[in-house]
């Protein structure tokens, strides 16, 4: 074993090569190592090990043998494959020959081939155009022959079928047959409509069409005739005759364009019926509306528009009844109501477009035009039920150059209506004075007046087209907002001295006022949907920040928020300025009070009846007087801001200027006690139930004064024990659980310690 041992130190294992004796050695350390006793098993050990390598050998023979054997067949189907390659590469060769001597001898057969297919397709081709052609006279002979026999419904149906093979042809190059059909087309449907048109005004003539007075003296409203169901008859069937007319219709007449300025959304043509319906009604429109009329003025737009609200209301009842239901049979997704109104809207557009330009630069003209334009379109939409993706005189005002005047007439004139309402003489009054329940915001005449006028202001420009065009109006209403926010502020610096007036806190109640109602316009859908438009225009035009497009998408801003906050600046400034000056009054008042002998005060067991300082009344009576006052001048939300922050500065003071810097004896501090809790705290006493609780300072403080002397000896312990050491002894409270335990909160340590120190009285405890 020492040998092994030995050889196990000397022996390193080599790594670059198989090294024997390194796993020899390792194989001896593992059988056997130190353990003589183990030297028993060598005998059992050699024996596996000779069974191993006798294993070992069997598969070398075994695989020695086999392998040539695999050797020889993959070489014999080596030599296989390639034999079979040769045979496959000499039939290849002798069959590119073969092919190529085919491909000569052919080639001229081909040529002649080639020729007769090309005049095969060419006569095929022809075959087809005169086919076409073929159709096309067919069809026109089953119209002519249907005219012949007055069966006027199937040759509007041949005329449909016709129209759509034109349709249908429309992609081909044969521009000749093209023509042909489009004539043929035309050729029929002049004739039928001709036909149908002069049937169907016969129609309407004895139905006394159009009704140009209300309902209920159209002829046929109340009291029809025994006529009345034949005639009828009659407009259905000619109704849906000319339905079949309109895709042919719609091929031969070009639908007047607008330019594209005007951004009119896209909308079918007027089906051919309601075409025809409508003529007499355009015709009186251009015979009154255009040219040299009286009729045609353009101080008076409210003619036209009133007229055709007329022509839409007096038809109705008559669309909806008997026009309707022949469109519903007919299988036609129009509504008629709608499609009479959109013709009408249509002569409106064209109108305005023609009188715009002429009236651009008068103000009043235009802001007059405008004005009718808006009452137009609300009875327009509330009454009659018509449609915003419809053409309308908003796409008109759209406009670019009518727009930019909108906007500057609409900015010339709030300017001076904001002029008017700040000089007049009850520009600071509030309309519901004398209406306690109504009278809440307190709110002067001419911030209510602004309010109204910025929201007649989203009343007319909350049905433009586009958002583009809404955001600009939304940004003229900032610029009012702001021009009035600056007003306010002048108006206020001329009001500073007297900062407690009757207009300073009116000032003040209109800065309050406008905040609060643009942040309740913020929450409305309207403005929502101009926020995610004016996100995604700052999105494309990156003029904000990351920070602000978050806050804009996650809807934590609004858009009037930078309004807000700085009328929300302003109000605090000038309720900090009446702060400031009330306080000023009361510490001049409290002048007497902070002299007060607090040392030599009676106790209370030497009064009959504990009354108030004389020195404190002056103080209080200025407190009282301006709380009442600037309660009946300010708004309750602004008072509630006041009196607390009153208060607060109300209660440092005392606690600083006059508890901290005097002594007290046992009477000075129990009459302290009374002033402020049966006094001070009473005075507000009527905004809130516990007003001690907002002077937290002067209540902890006169807690300390007025403790017993034995409660203020174990505090005063208790202090001092946990100011000389952070571990307490057992048993002994901490000395923030001793304040508490007495009621003191607010007050730190340090300062209850100086409060003791203010008692005058200690008994002589002999330290």
């Amino acid at each position: 074993m020492a040998a092994v041992a030995v050889g196990k130190k000397e022996v390193t294992r080599d790594l670059d090569h198989c090294d024997i004796p390194y796993y020899v050695s390792e194989f001896v350390e593992r059988e056997v190592g130190n353990d003589y006793d183990s030297l028993r098993k060598l005998d059992s050990l050699i024996d596996k090990l000779s069974e191993n390598k006798k294993q070992l050998e069997e598969q070398v023979l075994t695989v020695s043998s086999e392998v040539p054997k695999r050797i020889q067949n993959a070489l014999k189907n080596a030599e296989d494959s390639k034999k079979s390659l040769g045979r496959l590469l000499e039939e290849e060769a002798l069959l590119s020959v073969s092919v190529s001597s085919h491909l000569l001898k052919a080639q001229p057969c081909m040529e002649d081939l080639h020729v007769l297919i090309s005049q095969v397709e060419e006569i095929e081709r022809h075959l087809a155009y005169l086919k076409w052609i073929s159709r096309i006279e067919e069809l026109s002979d089953s119209i002519q022959q249907y005219l012949m026999t007055n069966n006027v419904p199937e040759a509007a149906s041949t005329l449909a079928f016709m129209a759509e093979l034109d349709i249908k042809l429309q992609e081909s190059s044969c521009s000749h047959l093209l023509a042909f059909v489009r004539s043929t087309v035309k050729f029929w449907h002049k004739i039928l409509k001709d036909k149908l048109s002069s049937d169907f005004e016969e129609v309407l003539t004895q139905l006394r069409w159009p009704f140009v007075g209300p309902p209920q003296s159209q002829a046929f409203g109340l009291a029809a005739p025994a006529s009345a169901p034949d005639v009828y008859n009659n407009l259905e069937m000619l109704f849906c005759q000319l339905l079949k007319l309109q895709t042919s219709d719609e091929l031969l007449t070009t639908p007047k364009q607008f330019p594209e300025k005007y951004s009119l959304p896209p909308s079918p043509p007027i089906i051919l019926p309601i075409q025809i319906m409508l003529n007499p009604l355009q015709k009186r429109f251009k015979y009154h509306f255009t040219g040299n009329k009286q009729t045609n003025v353009l101080n008076k737009p409210e003619w036209y528009l009133t007229q055709v609200l007329m022509w839409i209301g007096n038809h109705a009842k008559f669309l909806d009844d008997k026009i309707q239901p022949i469109l519903d049979k007919a299988g036609s997704s129009v509504n008629a109501g709608l499609e009479f109104s959109r013709a009408l809207v249509m002569l409106i557009l064209e109108k305005l477009a023609a009188d715009i330009p002429c009236l651009l630069y008068d103000d009043t003209l235009f802001c007059h035009l405008v004005d009718e334009v808006l009452l137009f379109e609300r009875e327009l939409y509330s009454v009659h039920g018509y449609l915003s993706s419809l053409p309308s005189c908003m796409h008109i005002l759209s406009e670019e150059s009518c727009f930019q005047r909108w906007l500057t007439v609409e900015k010339k004139f709030a300017l001076q209506k904001m002029d008017s309402m700040l000089s007049s003489e009850a520009a600071w009054i509030s309309q519901y004075k004398d209406i306690t329940d109504v009278d809440e915001m307190k709110v002067p005449d001419c911030a209510e007046t602004f309010m109204t006028l910025l929201l007649v202001i989203t009343d007319r420009y909350k049905n433009l087209p586009t958002a583009s065009r809404k955001l600009q109006f939304l940004g003229l209403q900032k610029e009012l907002v702001d021009d009035f926010r600056i007003r306010l502020t002048q108006v206020m610096k001329e009001e500073t001295r007297a900062s407690l007036g009757f207009r300073y806190c009116a000032i003040l109640n209109a800065v309050n006022y406008i905040a609060t109602v643009l942040a309740d316009w913020a929450d409305n859908v309207f403005f929502l949907q101009l926020q995610q438009a004016e996100l995604e225009v700052c999105a494309e035009s990156s003029a904000v920040s990351q920070l602000q497009l978050g806050q804009l998408a996650s809807m934590e801003s609004s858009v009037f928020d930078e309004m807000i906050n700085l009328l929300e600046r302003l109000k605090h400034d000038m309720l900090t300025r009446q702060v400031d000056h009330v306080f000023k009054e009361v510490k001049d008042a409290a002048k007497l009070y902070k002299k007060e002998r607090w040392l030599s005060l009676p106790s209370q067991a030497e009064q009959a009846v504990m009354s108030l300082s004389s020195t404190a009344c002056p103080m209080l009576l200025t407190l009282r007087d301006r709380l009442l006052q600037l309660e009946q001048q300010l708004c309750h939300s602004l008072f509630k801001i006041f009196w607390q922050m009153l208060a607060e500065k109300v209660d440092i003071y005392i606690y600083q200027e006059i508890i901290m810097a005097n002594h007290f004896n046992e009477g000075g501090a129990a009459q302290l006690q009374f002033d402020m809790a049966r006094n001070l705290f009473p005075l507000f006493s009527h905004y809130c139930k516990r007003p001690e609780n907002y002077f937290k300072h002067i209540k902890e403080a006169c807690i300390i004064l007025n403790l017993n002397v034995g409660s203020a000896l174990l505090l005063k312990d208790v202090l001092q024990s946990a100011s000389e050491s952070d571990t307490l002894k057992p048993n002994q409270p901490s000395a923030t659980a001793a304040l508490n335990e007495l009621g003191v909160y607010k007050l730190a340590q340090k300062d209850v310690e100086i409060l003791l120190n203010l008692r005058a009285s200690w008994p002589n405890t002999g330290k």
